[in-house]
């Protein structure tokens, strides 16, 4: 008798009906992707102007890192109320 095979060697049926496409087949992508900025964004972020790379695309970049800043800095206050408020012990 010897050892038996414990799946059966025959060929599953075929899960999905449809056959696959070969990217050959598929549409060219350039119609919705529109033009490539990567080279201009690679001259702006490589200039030699002496910015930090957070702040090289002007006032939106500024708004945005000042907002982070101050929310930073707020709830580190907050915080440390917080637990200045909690160490204290409470009136009876």
């Amino acid at each position: 008798q010897g050892l038996k095979p414990v799946v059966s060697t025959e060929s599953s049926a075929l899960v999905f009906g449809t056959a696959t496409k070969l990217a050959s087949d598929l549409p060219a992508t350039d119609s919705f992707l529109g033009k490539n900025k990567v080279p201009d964004l690679q001259k702006l972020f490589q200039k030699t102007d002496g910015l930090p790379v957070h702040l090289k695309r002007g006032v939106p970049d500024k708004l945005l890192y000042r907002t982070t800043m101050a929310l930073t800095i707020g709830g580190t206050l907050y915080c440390l109320v917080a637990l200045y408020m909690a160490s204290q012990p409470r009136n009876q």
